[in-house]
């Protein structure tokens, strides 16, 4: 390459590494003589040679789910422009996977990890990480960790302004159907505390769970129908369970939203196209994705080695045909 260009291989490394300045002449030379050759900088050698394999990974629960998607895309175009790319694993919700994958990406040697999970806790991340890998934790309740940093939405206010919007609808009988166990406490907590200021209970208590598939929700709200009386509405802590609601009120005659108002929670695409088009509360994926691209290329690149942040990105309500 240094013969072909007929400089020094230290002049190549400045032109590849960008962090020495070379003339202008010079690098147009270079870089004629890299697409003249093909060629392409050896990354392993790199990394072993600078510690840095410009990696990261990204572990979430469920890839089928649209909203992870949506924040890989964030993720990605957040970190690209720091010379860093991102592999995804999706663990199925299984929190053995869930450890495995943060062994493996570990022993890998990637730069740092972005997660989303509903079961890890801070000892199984000590014990993969050793403490010394930045991590950005996503969703849910922040990770009291002194090293690890959060990015979520409001799930709570989000969770709130759903339930309330159908309080102002009239609604007295308003079911929730929860997530799978550990996820999404804090839209429990805003739909319950929505019905308390009203002084309503919970109809039924404790909400019915499912694995936030469309499946699950189109179970769950054909048993919710049978109850009597039955909810007048039903706020679903996912889209795809609120998508299975509709489902359900198809199979049961009932008409949405004049027997039945629906709500999900996320934004999918998928909301604005089902029929009704559903009213939904906004989990900003593609932002919590840059975000969490944000804080974690500052701890990766030294640019952040305080304590531990938390972002919380807002969720607003959107209102359409379901409810």
């Amino acid at each position: 390459m240094a013969r072909h260009a007929q400089v020094s291989k230290t002049t190549v490394s400045h032109v590849l590494s960008g962090k020495r300045p070379v003339s202008a002449t010079t690098r147009d030379r270079v870089e004629r003589s890299i697409d003249t050759l093909g060629y392409r900088p050896d990354g392993l050698a790199r990394s072993l040679r600078t510690r840095r394999t410009h990696m990261v990974a990204l572990i979430v629960p469920d890839l089928t789910n649209p909203y992870y998607p949506a924040l890989a895309r964030g993720l990605e175009a957040g970190i690209e422009p720091d010379g860093y790319r991102a592999f995804i694993c999706s663990s199925d919700g299984d929190p053995d996977r869930e450890r495995a994958y943060l062994r493996e990406v570990c022993d890998r040697g990637v730069d740092g990890i972005v997660l989303d999970s509903y079961h890890l806790t801070v000892d199984d991340l000590q014990l993969a990480t050793g403490g010394r890998l930045p991590l950005v934790w996503i969703g849910g309740a922040p990770m009291e960790h002194p090293g690890v940093d959060s990015v979520r939405s409001d799930d709570e206010a989000g969770a709130y302004a759903a339930t309330e919007h159908l309080l102002g609808r009239g609604h007295r009988r308003i079911a929730m159907i929860d997530g799978p166990l550990g996820s999404g406490v804090a839209r429990s907590d805003g739909y319950r505390r929505a019905l308390a200021d009203a002084g309503l209970p919970a109809h039924p208590e404790p909400p019915p769970r499912t694995d936030w598939t469309r499946a699950g929700g189109r179970r769950a709200v054909a048993e919710l129908l049978a109850l009597e009386p039955r909810p007048t509405a039903i706020f679903c802590s996912n889209d795809l369970t609120a998508i299975g609601a509709l489902d359900a009120a198809r199979d049961a005659g009932l008409a949405v939203p004049d027997d039945l108002a629906v709500v999900g929670f996320d934004d999918i695409e998928a909301a604005a196209l089902v029929t009704p088009s559903l009213t939904t509360v906004v989990n900003p994926a593609v932002d919590i994705g840059g975000t969490a691209a944000r804080i974690l290329a500052e701890r990766m690149t030294g640019g952040h080695d305080g304590p531990a942040r938390t972002v919380t990105l807002p969720s607003p309500l959107v209102v359409r045909g379901s409810s």
